[in-house]
């Protein structure tokens, strides 16, 4: 969760001096908003939560082993946002967004202390990419998610000429 919290503390820094005419321009039409890419942040963690606690209050399987989650930062392959993870048109301020990501995190955070004195690799959820996650790497996987998307807005602020 340590790694979560400082990732996500990057994050808020990459975008603090941006305005929120800033965050909800697109480059084009193929492109996501900086906005957008931060609903799409919220949206996974608050929902990936809620099939965690889920999982969570399941039979047990077997253990599921590790996988390769770090390999979700290498942005040279495009993944499609599953439709429930994909964010709206809508004009959305700094403000209303930096209080959605604080109530997912939230969210997050009750979770891991729900489940702290738990083994979680013996319950596990569908990625799209790398098959069965076990609830253990769920965890950590929001933070790498979150990284790659980091790299995703520098790029969108790179094409919008932002600083």
């Amino acid at each position: 969760m340590k790694e979560n919290i400082q990732i996500r503390e990057e994050l808020i820094e990459v975008i603090d001096h941006l305005t929120d005419e800033q965050l909800n321009k697109k480059v084009n039409n193929e492109k996501w908003s900086i906005m957008q890419v931060l609903e799409h942040l919220y949206l996974m963690e608050s929902k990936l939560v809620k099939l965690m606690t889920r999982t969570f209050n399941e039979a047990p399987s077997e253990v599921i082993q590790d996988k390769p989650i770090h390999l979700a930062t290498d942005r040279t392959k495009k993944i499609t946002s599953p439709p429930h993870f994909e964010p709206t048109d809508q004009f959305i301020t700094k403000i209303e967004m930096n209080e959605k990501l604080n109530q997912s995190r939230k969210s997050l955070h009750e979770f891991v202390e729900l489940t702290k004195d738990h083994k979680l690799d013996d319950k596990g959820m569908p990625h799209p990419i790398f098959g069965q996650i076990n609830l253990k790497q769920w965890i950590p996987f929001i933070g790498v998610h979150e990284k790659r998307h980091i790299e995703q807005i520098r790029e969108l602020k790179n094409e919008l000429f932002i600083k």
